[in-house]
């Protein structure tokens, strides 16, 4: 038998014997045991070193709240650190060590920090390590010492360098209600949801459901309350319309009832079942979302509370109840409210010697003064805790007089020994979901907590998680918002469930600190007292977001959840203000820690997304070399066998401008622009008119940025009077749906228009060529498409081999083409009905180098040009610039700086040595290899013209169009090209666009 292990009872499975090792240490538990109870049960009460100091810690909680007991978990070469050992389950095999101590947990060279607490006190990492003015440490070497010592010092756990080899998933789920948390409350809130027939999660992070049901010790309508959980969870069971996730924790609260949540799947496994993940990461989307995530019992300040041994009065009675295990041989109990009571009760039962009851309060309620009868305790009120002995575990308290009004101590300290010491200084109810839904919480002056307001939209609460520390009103409030959430009509409760004890009365004295001489820690892991908060307020940090950052309270892995409320207490006493006053920090995601392999899963290895069109197998299967672009994977050439990139982008080219070629055009931005202000807000968001727009027509158009620089080209189609699509670069797909959103949301949310990014939505495909129109009208069904149905810039509908699609007469490449845009399924059916139709006409398809040389001939821009620097006058599209209406960035083009004469204008540049040319390289009017100086400006893109047979390119060159017809030299240091060129017209090719018209 363990030392601390209670001979029966628990819910562990004390017939299966579980080997681990801590520190090398070998030692055993039970099935159902966390490795801080399997270590509490074998004595061990030293589990780490604090952040800062190195003072050592034992175990403060039970649950994921942990802010002291953190370990680093290794399986193999693998390192996972800074998890709680409050909910780390064992196996068999598991290896745990200690952290953040050196050479040892026991001995740790880094605890003589504490001698120096005045030096790096709260915010020390601010200030300004200065040196002497004389000697080896003069000036800034003394920092320099001081950095190299504070960064090897930083962090907990060390990180590992292995390669994770496990699995993750990530899982879409969709509901009608969503139950977080399976205490009394959510289980009452699932089970009458599903009996409704609503889809239903129920999410519990703990390993088991129940939540407080499976250690409160309670009876509920004349059953064991964890045996009444059970049959309630084996109710859920049966339904097909009910999934049950444990081991999940929800961590994320986003827009639109999105939910994020972490699945431990296989931690708690020596060896996991063949293809199962670690973790899965869930998205939910929820119809409604009940929220009964209980509460946190809130620590008390006071000198030496962070002494291994220490530890919450809920958390002690968990151990016993749930895990078997007593915390201590003799226990002393300090508490503000009743609820500690039953805690001393239930773990004098269990075996434990009570020495002390010890309440702040001076008057208790005759309920209490029972219990502490039963658990046989002496029961001290109007007294506090005022400092703790021992060293690397307790072994006594001093006890002194208090006036809970005032918070005074007098008389004479008295000395009691113990072991362990149990805590409670209130609760805070868990309202991190509510609070990222966007909810304020709402100081309650007499549960001393924050609350969350009145349910907000999609979501519920329920239980401790509303204040309601009753269980059998959790139970009856479970019960009204399962229904709620299920919309089912609310039904009168003439009874209450019959819940044996009675709940106390939960409400604390308004005594967060007992100030005497000592440190006493308001948040445990960050070494944070409660000086360090007056410290805060002293240097003018008053604000408690300053306060967070300045004294790094709340920022540790557990994130304030038992140090939040009694460190703005704290403040608030400093400042002279109520707390409500002084607020409290909004909690974001994550709740909890997320591993990140989660958040990556399937995608592991990959730096950004990967895109790939409908027609991405077939350009592979044809000879395709593809490559990123933008996010998109794309054809680069369809190289013959021995072909160069030139080569093959030469005979694409080539070939489209003699007969005919199709690339896929699938990429493109598509953003869908409809309601009865779309084309007003187009001729606000483009700098030529689109109200005037036809239906069934398209038009060219240019955005500008705020500043009057040019933002994104590309053509919008008008299919109905209140419909556009605009279609945007591949590149600037994201940013310009970002850019329309943020105008219509912010700058004219009067107007009534609705933005879709559809670009997924459409498969596109562009014919280009003399003989394109031959080709498109073999095979398309139900429209014509000569020059009078569909002139340049029309649209028409019709089908092709059976599927719909839609088809705009536009070119890129300055030959007739057309634009085929089909639903993304039918993508890479009506790919192959083109296809097939061109084989006769000798139509190729080309990539994006082919596509490239084809606009760089015609003297077409894209973000090579259009690069955040380049007016539209620069561009030579002032023509575009509307003077009849005004548009974004209107009122800022014509700054002198944007029409000077001497800005980079586009123009067209030719080999004069018939070598290639590179985007980069720079204009001058004389090489010098030496000294290269004097640019003009730069090469934006560049090619081998199969039109005109020489090498050409784009290029920003000052005062540009004045130079057409004029010498210049390329230099080119870097690849160590330099040579004579002509500055020419951007317009290479057909610039009547007489090809393109015909």
């Amino acid at each position: 038998m363990s030392p601390r292990r209670i001979p029966s009872g628990g819910r562990i499975d004390r017939l299966r014997t579980i080997r681990f090792t801590f520190d090398g240490i070998s030692y055993t538990g039970h099935q159902g045991d966390a490795l801080a109870s399997a270590l509490l049960a074998n004595g061990v009460m030293l589990f780490g070193r604090s952040f800062k100091y190195h003072r050592p810690r034992g175990v403060l909680t039970a649950g994921v709240d942990e802010p002291n007991a953190l370990v680093t978990v290794l399986r193999g070469d693998v390192r996972e650190p800074n998890l709680p050992a409050t909910t780390v389950e064992i196996y068999d095999g598991l290896v745990a060590v200690s952290q953040n101590r050196f050479p040892s947990l026991a001995y740790d060279v880094s605890a003589v920090n504490q001698l120096g607490g005045k030096f790096i006190s709260a915010g020390f990492y601010y200030k300004t390590f200065m040196g002497p003015a004389i000697g080896p440490l003069k000036g800034t070497r003394f920092w320099m010492m001081c950095e190299q010592i504070i960064r090897r010092a930083a962090g907990l756990g060390r990180a590992g360098h292995a390669p994770d080899p496990s699995r993750y998933e990530r899982m879409n789920a969709f509901c009608d209600v969503l139950v977080v948390g399976s205490g009394p409350a959510g289980l009452s809130a699932a089970r009458e949801a599903a009996a409704s027939g609503a889809r239903v999660i129920l999410a519990e992070l703990d390993p088991e459901f129940g939540g407080s049901a499976n250690w409160s010790g309670e009876t509920i309508d004349g059953e064991p309350a964890a045996t009444w959980a059970t049959d309630i969870v084996g109710e859920l069971k049966e339904h097909k319309n009910v999934r049950l996730l444990k081991r999940t924790t929800v961590w994320g609260y986003y827009d639109g009832n999105t939910i994020a949540a972490l699945e431990r799947v296989s931690d708690h496994e020596a060896s996991p079942a063949k293809g199962a993940p670690r973790h899965r990461q869930w998205t939910i989307r929820a119809g409604s979302v009940v929220l009964a995530a209980g509460a946190f019992e809130r620590p008390l300040v006071f000198p030496g509370n962070d002494r291994p041994g220490v530890m919450m009065a809920s958390a002690a009675m968990r151990y016993a109840n749930q895990y078997g295990v007593l915390p201590g041989e003799k226990i002393a109990v300090l508490t503000n409210n009743d609820s500690a009571y039953l805690a001393a009760a239930s773990l004098a039962r269990a075996g434990a010697a009570i020495v002390a009851l010890i309440d702040l309060r001076r008057n208790v309620s005759d309920a209490c003064r029972a219990l502490a009868k039963e658990a046989g305790a002496e029961l001290l009120t109007g007294r506090a805790v005022v400092g703790t002995e021992g060293g690397k575990k307790l072994t006594g308290v001093k006890l002194a007089h208090f006036d809970e009004t005032s918070g005074v101590i007098s008389g004479e300290a008295r000395a009691v020994a113990t072991d362990c010491l149990i805590v409670s200084g209130g609760w805070s109810p868990t309202i991190h979901l509510a609070s990222q839904a966007g909810a304020r919480p709402v100081w309650d002056a007499e549960l001393q907590a924050f609350l969350p307001p009145e349910p907000g939209k999609g979501w519920l609460g329920a239980g401790a998680f509303n204040g309601t520390f009753s269980t059998a009103e959790a139970i009856v409030e479970g019960f009204a918002a399962g229904r709620k959430a299920a919309d089912l009509p609310p039904v009168k409760v003439d009874m209450l469930p019959q819940v044996e004890p009675a709940a106390l009365d939960p409400r604390p004295a308004p005594v967060f600190e007992i100030r005497a001489k000592g440190k006493a820690f308001v948040d445990f892991q960050h070494d944070v007292t409660a000086d360090d908060v007056r410290l805060a307020h002293l240097e003018g940090f008053v604000s408690v977001e300053h306060l967070k950052r300045y004294t790094t309270l709340g920022m540790a892995t557990d994130q304030g959840k038992g140090s939040n409320v009694p460190g703005l207490a704290i403040m608030a006493e400093a400042v002279g203000k109520p707390i409500p006053e002084v607020g409290t920090t909004r909690f974001r995601p994550p709740f909890a820690p997320v591993s990140v392999g989660s958040l990556a899963a399937e995608r592991f290895g990959d730096l950004k997304p990967e895109r790939l069109t409908p027609m991405h197998d077939w350009h592979v299967e044809n000879g395709a070399t593809m490559y990123s672009a933008g996010l998109w994977f794309r054809p680069m050439i369809y190289g013959d066998p021995g072909e160069t990139v030139e080569q093959a982008y030469v005979r694409e080219a080539g070939t489209t401008r003699d007969a005919a070629g199709i690339v896929d055009v699938s990429t493109l931005g598509k953003i869908a622009v409809q309601g009865p202000d779309a084309a007003e807000f187009l001729d606000r968001v483009y700098t030529n008119v689109f109200s005037t727009l036809p239906v069934g027509k398209a038009r060219y158009g240019l955005m500008l940025r705020e500043d009057g620089i040019a933002f994104d080209d590309g053509t919008t189609w008008r299919l109905g009077e209140e419909d556009f699509l605009m279609t945007t670069t591949t590149a600037n797909a994201g940013k310009v749906m970002q850019h329309l959103e943020y105008f219509l949301d912010v700058v004219w949310p009067d107007l009534k228009v609705h933005l879709t990014s559809v670009t997924d939505q459409w498969a596109g495909a562009a014919i280009g060529g003399p003989k394109a129109r031959e080709i498109l009208a073999s095979c398309v069904t139900g429209t014509k498409v000569d020059n009078e149905t569909l002139p340049f810039m029309g649209i028409v509908r019709g089908e092709i081999a059976g599927a719909p699609v839609m088809i705009c007469r536009l070119s890129f490449s300055g030959e007739m083409a057309f634009e085929v845009y089909s639903g993304a399924g039918h993508g890479i059916h009506v790919w192959e009905a083109l296809v097939e139709a061109g084989k006769p006409h000798g139509m190729v398809p080309y990539g994006l180098e082919a596509l490239g040389t084809m606009r760089i001939e015609k003297g077409h821009v894209t973000g090579a040009e259009i690069d955040g620097r380049t007016t539209g006058r620069d561009l030579h599209l002032g023509w575009m610039l509307s003077k009849k209406k005004p548009f974004i960035g209107s009122a800022m083009m014509d700054r002198e700086g944007l029409t000077a004469p001497e800005r980079l204008e586009l123009v067209g540049i030719v080999s004069l040595d018939n070598r290639p040319l590179n985007g980069g390289a720079h204009i001058v009017m004389q090489a010098d290899p030496e000294n290269p100086h004097g640019s003009l400006g730069h090469i934006t893109a560049a090619c081998f013209s199969p039109a005109l047979g020489k090498y050409i390119a784009l290029a920003l060159v000052s005062a540009g169009k004045s130079r057409h017809g004029k010498r210049a030299q390329v230099s080119d240091p870097l690849r160590n090209r330099y040579g004579p060129v002509e500055i020419v017209s951007h317009h290479f090719f057909d610039p009547e666009g007489k090809r393109m018209h015909g």
